[in-house]
């Protein structure tokens, strides 16, 4: 059984940086596109970043400038580089397979369970 497990989050203050692991074990992560999500308190699930297998990229606008996704296929690993932090960030991010890809309304398939990411001075 295939599983993702998300780390790195933690408190930090705003302008400062968090790098998010998404390891994967029991399948090929690079076999997939593999999307973050993250939930606010009282907020729906929003998608954050999305990277195909190709890879491209892709970047939610309220996050483009400041966050990197990357994939490193060796260590079957997604990350997500979060610089520039605002409180508004703070939130549980999630990482997902999305074998739909990354174009239109992406859809999580296989999750993580999270890492919470709390940015506050």
């Amino acid at each position: 059984q295939g599983q993702l497990v998300e780390s790195g989050g933690g408190l930090v203050q705003p302008g400062g940086s968090l790098r998010l692991s998404c390891a994967a074990s029991g399948f090929t992560l690079g076999d997939y596109p593999i999307a973050w999500f993250r939930q606010a308190p009282g907020k729906e699930r929003e998608g954050v970043s999305c990277i195909s297998n190709s890879p491209g990229t892709y970047y939610a606008d309220s996050v483009k400038g400041r966050f990197t996704v990357s994939r490193d296929n060796a260590k079957n690993t997604v990350y997500l580089q979060m610089n520039n932090l605002k409180p508004e960030d703070t939130a549980v991010y999630y990482c997902a397979t999305a074998p739909e890809g990354c174009h239109g309304t992406v859809v999580g398939v296989s999750w993580g369970r999270g890492t919470q990411v709390t940015v506050s001075s």
